[in-house]
């Protein structure tokens, strides 16, 4: 069942989680045919003219939100375009994603932006833009331009802004905007071409260290900015226990600071290396197990309040090199939901509603987005969820173009099955 035509949509029985109103109840849930939200009739129309999704076990949430996803388009769409993406993102269960302006060219102009907010795509595309001119650190970018042309966040992605005082003006323009500056925190001159933290697998394989100061020192100068300039700033890929002290000091203190937990961080650890495997190399790379315990225990406290997934393929040659030839990152739309559930909810014991919020809520509110809700007379933008199900990660079934995951050929507890936007029913595990 794919791209069903508009038709009203009845789930006669899931577990309803709507972390806006603060709803998590057993229940029904009835779509009409104009897509919104409404009481289930007394009566249901025909058969013909309605869609029946009735199975064990279903979570309904409002459709995800993924604020970092790299779609490589334009530039490299070898690995990812628009399109492939965002079938990757609708699979995984997301309705709207922040794409990342690392592409080829850079989006920094307005021309990338409008044409990114333009596709006509099965997810809602929101772009950032570039926080300097082409993302070389140098000069701030035409932020009000961009803004203009539709960029909800402002970012190097992918390479740090680490001159302080060109970061300064960047976030000193962004506050007066009131968009965030989303900042990948690693110091170049501390990285120092590392790739991999210190485990058995880079001891083997003689690779050269990423040291946790490069992230944990960056975050520290970042929000020493946040701090001077009022600017709302967002951390992402956060991998350190320190970082997470730096984050739940800054909230603490009251700052506008927000950082985001990716799956494979949360999930996996650098002792879990199986061995010269460049799908498991990704920027920051994986923490220790200290490290993943920490993340896990910022989330479940509330410092870390988004999940996002970093989404960054690769073309599969790129990939296939061994870990120290591969760049850097791994695909994960289609993953997310499976390795967060069990992950956060099955092992940690994170309410069914704070998941939902981390997906939901709070990116939204990141990007300055009113989030969907299941609310009666909303319009429907839904996901649907089978925590339970299990899959095994075949990337050959992909939506995306590449096949770039440490997950690959392992079974996996719970994903999408469908997702509800716009009057269109799109349900590619049906």
């Amino acid at each position: 069942m794919k791209n069903e035509p508009q038709k009203a949509l009845y789930i006669p029985h899931a577990r309803l989680l709507d972390p806006a109103n603060g709803r998590d109840e057993q229940g029904a849930l009835f779509v009409d045919a104009e897509g919104r939200l409404a009481p289930v009739p007394a009566k249901l129309p025909p058969a013909a003219r309605l869609t029946v999704i009735d199975r064990p076990g279903l979570v309904v949430t409002p459709g995800l939100c993924d604020v970092h996803v790299h779609f490589r388009d334009p530039g490299a769409t070898d690995a990812e375009d628009l399109l492939s993406g965002a079938a990757a993102a609708a699979n995984g269960g997301f309705t709207r994603v922040v794409t990342m302006p690392n592409t080829n060219p850079p989006t920094d102009t307005p021309d990338l932006v409008r044409r990114a907010r333009a596709a006509q795509t099965p997810v809602s595309i929101f772009p950032s833009a570039c926080a300097t001119l082409g993302r070389a650190g140098k000069v701030c970018a035409p932020l009000e331009a961009l803004e203009e042309a539709g960029a909800v966040a402002f970012s190097d992605d992918g390479a740090m802004v680490a001159d302080p005082e060109v970061m300064r003006v960047v976030m000193l323009r962004a506050k007066k905007l009131g968009r965030p500056v989303m900042d990948h925190a690693v110091l170049p001159r501390l990285q120092d071409g590392g790739v991999v933290r210190d485990c058995p697998a880079a001891r083997a394989l003689g690779l050269p260290l990423f040291p946790p100061e490069a992230e944990v020192e960056a975050v520290r100068a970042d929000i020493a900015l946040c701090r001077a300039t009022g600017c709302a700033l967002h951390l992402q890929h956060l991998s350190c226990a320190e970082s997470v002290d730096l984050v739940r000091q800054a909230r603490a203190e009251g700052l506008p600071v927000t950082a985001e937990a990716t799956p494979h961080h949360l999930a996996l650890a650098a002792e879990d290396i199986p061995g010269n495997d460049g799908n498991w190399r990704m920027n920051p790379p994986l923490g220790t197990r200290a490290d993943v315990q920490a993340l896990r225990q910022g989330v479940l406290e509330g410092t870390l309040t988004v999940f996002a997934t970093d989404h960054a393929p690769h073309a599969p040659a790129t990939k296939n090199k061994g870990f120290q030839a591969a760049p850097f990152g791994i695909i994960g739309l289609e993953t997310a939901v499976a390795v967060t559930w069990d992950v956060m909810v099955r092992q940690c014991g994170m309410a069914p509603l704070a998941w939902a919020a981390a997906w939901v809520t709070a990116p939204n509110a990141l990007i300055g987005l009113p989030p969907p809700t299941l609310a009666p007379g909303a319009p429907a933008e839904l996901a649907i969820l089978a925590p339970d199900d299990e899959w095994v990660v075949d990337p050959a079934r992909s939506a995306s173009k590449s096949a770039n995951t440490p997950w690959a050929g392992q079974t996996l507890h719970g994903r999408a099955i469908a997702t509800y936007r716009r009057g269109r029913l799109r349900a590619p595990a049906l």
